[in-house]
């Protein structure tokens, strides 16, 4: 799937060389969520992190109770880059979690090929908001369940029905500590995009 994406998009240079195609991913969710983590354990460049300390300033802005240990956050985005394939590099911009940074959304969102929700179980409606961003702009997105050690197990279907998202948008487990983890969630994503495209496509005749 990946790679008929890239073949379908890839331009060629002389000598039938594939000119790589850059893609740009959004990963977004609550604050705490694991967005700089996410981006951090996939990308194969040294990771932009606009990460600031919190200080008593953000007291009764920044609600720290879900995630009592966190101590910075990110203030513009996060920025990191993987290659899936020879042909096929996607450029990965992290959200800042909290709402007064909404206003950056538009910006980050703009041009991209699709999104990745991460989901606390223990805070599924910390993510309500980038559901319903995605759903109104019309990005191709999919949820994925991050799976923090102390954090409750339920099945997918549970956990869409607690989301109420229609049966089209993809659920999947992740770690986003783990890059395999964090790769297998791109590519999924990459692949309902494709589906989508060929689809409208298909359509169109």
């Amino acid at each position: 799937m990946v790679s008929a994406l890239s073949d379908r998009s890839a331009g060629r240079h002389p000598g039938n060389a594939v000119a790589p195609i850059s893609v740009k991913i959004v990963i977004s969710g609550g604050f705490g969520v694991g967005k700089t983590t996410f981006v951090g354990s996939i990308s194969e460049i040294e990771p932009l992190l606009t990460e600031a300390d919190m200080t008593d300033e953000s007291v009764g802005i920044d609600n720290r109770d879900p995630v009592p240990g966190k101590v910075t956050t990110t203030v513009a985005l996060d920025f990191g880059r993987i290659s899936l394939d020879e042909a096929l590099r996607l450029y990965l911009f992290g959200t800042p979690g909290q709402d007064r940074y909404a206003f950056l959304w538009d910006d980050l969102v703009e041009g991209a090929l699709g999104a990745v929700v991460l989901l606390d179980t223990n805070r599924i409606e910390d993510c309500f908001p980038a559901i319903d961003y995605f759903e109104e702009h019309g990005v191709p997105f999919l949820v994925a369940v991050n799976q923090f050690q102390d954090t409750r197990r339920f099945e997918l279907e549970e956990v869409r029905e607690a989301l109420g998202v229609d049966g089209l948008v993809p659920l999947v487990l992740c770690d986003a500590r783990r890059r395999e983890s964090v790769k297998s969630v791109l590519v999924a994503l990459t692949e309902e995009v494709l589906v989508r495209r060929l689809a409208e496509q298909a359509a169109a005749y």
